[in-house]
This record gives C-alpha cells, structure tokens and sequence, in this order.
C-alpha cells in the first residue's frame, strides 16, 4: 500500500501534466479553431508528455511526421481504392515501411500506423487531411507548453529521485563486498557482485533522468535557476557509471583471492567499506546541494587503506583489488568535480606511492609465501 501511494505520488505531476495537456489541446484545436473532432490534438499532447521522457522535442517531431505519413497514406489509399480489410493492411504496412525507411524511433513508426488506421476506419476522405495533421500539431505544441511553460517538473526532484536507488545500491554492494572479504565468505562477495550487477538498471535510470532534467531545464524558463545544482548530477553520472564498472571488477578479483587462499589484511576490507561510505556520503551531499567535501576525504581514505594492505602483503589478486580502489576511488573523484590530472594526483598523494609502487619494492624483497 506504501509502496502503491509513493509511486502513485511520483506519477501525479505526469498525470496533472498529461490532463491539462489534454483539455487545452481539445479546447484551442475545437473552440478556437473551429475543427469539429480534433481527436488527434489530445492525443498527441498525451503522447508528447507521456511516452518522450528526455528526448520530447524530438519525438514531437517524429509524432506530428509519423500524423502526416498516416494521414497521407490513409488518405490516397482511400481514395485510389477504397476501404476495406485489404486497404488496411496495405496502409499500415506502407506507413510502417515508410517510418522505418526514414530511420524513426519508435513514436515515428507506432503513430504512422496508427493514424492511419485511424484515417482508414473513423473518417472519411472527403475532409482536408492538413486539419488532422493541424490537430496533432496543435496537440504535440500544447503538450510541450505544459512541460516547458504551465507545469514544468522540478529536474531536481526528478533526477535526485533516480539518483537515490542507483547511489543506495552502489554503497550496499560495496558494504556487502566488505563484510564478505572481512569473513573470507566468497558466496557474500557472490551476492555482493550480483546487487552491483542489477544496479546497472537503477544507473540507466538515473541516466535518462538527467536527460529529461537536461531538456526541461532547457526549454523551462522557471527551472533555470536549477542548472547549477544540477550540473553536479550531469557531470558526475559517467564518472559513477565508469566507477561502478570498477569496483565490478575489484570485486571479482577479491572473490578469486579468496579462492586462492591469498592473504587480506585487515585493512581491504576496510577499504572497501570506506569506499562504499564515500557513495553514501555523495548521495547525502548531492542531494543537499553541497560541495562533497566529505566524500573526497573519505574517498582518499579508501585509498589509503589500500596502500597500507599492499605494503602488509597480499597476493596477485589482492593487488589487482589495491589497483582498482585506486582507479575506482578517481572516478569518484572526478565524479565530484574534480579534474582527471588532479584526482589521480591526490590519489598517488594518498596512497603515498610515488613512481614505483613502495609496497611493490618491499613484495620483491619478500619470500614468496606458501
């Protein structure tokens, strides 16, 4: 029931949206502009603010020209051949052929076919097929006056709100991973690269989040005052995505050195759990529109961590884990804001390696353990 009222709330502003898009599509295409059945305006305006999340300028266009070819098709077929079951069928096979010819995505081909199905079976070709495609060009302009002008959605709101679950699941894998290299346990670190890999979802989520946050602040004149706070999402995404993958890696190997009964200092595992603390801390302070201050700090710390496992010893698989804390921990910062050259520097600073690994010196002078 709560999970029901809290996707429910999510989805008002959509609805709300989609409903006043809908009535004054109806209104400016019936009232003002004489057309008796303007069934295609509300139509379009729905399925402008409905099926185009990111990208509606676009699929707009695609819209109103998949209207056309419809109509167009719809209403030559009528008229060289007639109607029936058969004039159907060849409508709907041109008009998808034509949308897929032309490279259309999927509102192109879907409201070419259906346009003219809608042409074929509910109106006539004695009317001027131009007003049905002016129906849908009023439908698909009204819906984009709602999103960019009457009820823009907050982008923050909306990409914070994608940002959470994929930041949530990135920090409990990362947490799990620790904990299960803590108790030598590889089915924990198992579950722990499972969670990652279905976190792959909740960061394509959060990617075209931020796509939509993107458009609707720029065509959305009263959310233009988001864009710095925003920025932080925007730039930071990749550099999470290309973190994520990371530790992917890392924890794979973590699982291997456990299976080779490699030595792990207490000090990897705490690593990783620093590591898993600093996404935390990024989602805390992204959402309050702070500078992330603390997840750099922490960040580092995992570094540091890592450092002083290798210099106590671990095993080929051990190092491999080290080495991708170090890379993982660079694209949280830079994640951060901070720039390519500058993050591996503060990396190397924390890690106290300068040149040639230390640890690695220290290894090659070590007995090889049995």
């Amino acid at each position: 029931m709560i999970a029901a009222l809290a996707r429910g709330r999510a989805g008002l502003m959509l609805a709300s949206q989609s409903g006043l898009a809908a009535g004054l599509a109806w209104f400016v295409a019936h009232d003002l502009l004489g057309r008796p059945t303007p069934f295609f305006a509300p139509i379009a305006a729905v399925i402008t603010l409905g099926s185009s999340v990111g990208q509606r300028v676009r699929r707009t266009a695609e819209l109103v020209l998949g209207v056309a070819v419809g109509i167009g098709l719809g209403d030559g077929i009528i008229l060289l051949i007639g109607t029936g079951p058969a004039q159907i069928g060849l409508i709907v096979l041109l008009a998808v052929l034509i949308a897929t010819a032309v490279g259309g995505g999927t509102p192109l081909i879907v409201q070419s076919a259906s346009s003219a199905v809608l042409v074929a079976t509910l109106t006539t070709s004695s009317g001027q097929p131009w007003t049905r495609f002016l129906d849908a060009l009023v439908g698909g302009g009204i819906g984009l006056a709602v999103m960019s002008l009457l009820l823009p959605l907050n982008p923050l709101t909306v990409v914070s709100r994608a940002a959470d679950p994929a930041l949530r699941a990135f920090t409990g894998g990362l947490h799990d991973a620790a904990r299960g290299l803590a108790a030598r346990d590889p089915d924990m670190i198992q579950a722990a690269l499972e969670r990652l890999r279905a976190a792959e979802g909740t960061f394509t989520a959060f990617r075209t989040a931020i796509d939509a946050a993107r458009e609707n602040v720029a065509f959305a004149p009263a959310r233009w005052r988001a864009r710095g706070a925003l920025a932080q999402y925007v730039e930071g995404a990749t550099q999470l995505t290309h973190s994520l993958r990371n530790v992917r890696v890392m924890i794979r190997r973590a699982q291997t050195a456990l299976n080779d009964d490699e030595p792990v200092p207490d000090v990897l595992p705490s690593s990783i759990q620093h590591l898993g603390d600093a996404v935390e801390l990024l989602r805390q302070e992204w959402d309050r529109g702070v500078e992330p201050l603390a997840t750099r700090e922490r960040a580092l710390r995992a570094v540091a961590e890592s450092g002083r496992a290798y210099q106590e010893g671990v095993g080929y698989s051990g190092g491999v884990v080290v080495a991708q804390v170090r890379t993982a921990v660079a694209d949280l910062l830079r994640a951060t804001g901070i720039e390519y050259a500058e993050a591996t520097r503060q990396v190397r600073d924390a890690v106290g390696w300068h040149g040639r690994p230390h640890g690695a010196r220290q290894r090659s002078r070590r007995p090889k353990q049995s």
